[in-house]
């Protein structure tokens, strides 16, 4: 049954990409931890702003199987053959990097998809990365939160292993998607493999507007950071 409304059918996307994404990780052969799944339900009824750092287009599926989720993307991954599609049919919402002036009212609709009882997603860092560290946010579309006051969720995302051996400098390129690279090589290269991947809810800002824009950004930025680089325990 389809639906005009645009918001019943950003619902209705959500729930899909969320139902096949929990599918994709037994098909893409990944296994998937998370680390104080307790604070991911205490916001299960809540719309908030979801912030995580970002290392390939597996994150997207990894973050989806978890949470029913709108993701905030670009416009050049919308208009990818084989991704753009994918975007556009989980409903996600797009920014356009090379036009800073249209970012106000960006942003005002990427508030505005939070008013309407989504969660919304931000990759500050703005672009996928090598997984040697956190890059530095940008903090302008922290203003989403603060324009609605709504919850400020960071979550950390590490890839551990693939096929049995830990990540390094020498294979993190085989799960991290970044710079130049080609999508279909890498994706072709990565069926068949075994994946273990990390993901840890850190703690929630319930109250962003008693920060500034640039507190906000960099107290998210540090439990990332600081969760992304804590040393794996001994067993």
């Amino acid at each position: 049954m389809t639906t005009k409304d645009p918001i019943l059918k950003r619902h209705r996307q959500t729930r899909n990409t969320n139902r096949h994404c929990t599918g994709f990780l037994k098909a893409f052969n990944i296994t998937l931890k998370v680390n104080h799944p307790e604070r991911l339900l205490a916001l299960r009824d809540t719309a908030y702003l979801l912030v995580s750092n970002h290392l390939s287009y597996i994150d997207i599926i990894l973050l989806a199987s978890i949470e029913k989720l709108v993701f905030i993307t670009s416009v050049e991954m919308g208009r990818d053959p084989f991704l753009g599609r994918a975007t556009r049919l989980g409903g996600s919402l797009y920014t356009d990097r090379k036009k800073p002036v249209s970012l106000k009212k960006e942003i005002q609709n990427f508030s505005d998809a939070i008013g309407q009882g989504f969660k919304v997603v931000l990759f500050p860092e703005g672009t996928s990365t090598d997984g040697s560290t956190v890059q530095d946010f940008k903090r302008s579309l922290f203003q989403i939160a603060l324009n609605v006051n709504c919850p400020v969720l960071p979550v950390c995302i590490k890839y551990k292993t693939i096929d049995g051996k830990a990540i390094n400098e020498k294979n993190r390129d085989s799960v991290c998607w970044y710079g130049d690279m080609t999508f279909a090589p890498h994706f072709w290269a990565l069926l068949g493999r075994k994946i273990e991947v990390e993901i840890t809810i850190l703690e929630s800002i319930d109250q962003p507007t008693n920060k500034s824009r640039a507190e906000l950004s960099k107290d998210v930025f540090a439990q990332i950071h600081a969760s992304y680089h804590k040393p794996a325990k001994n067993v």
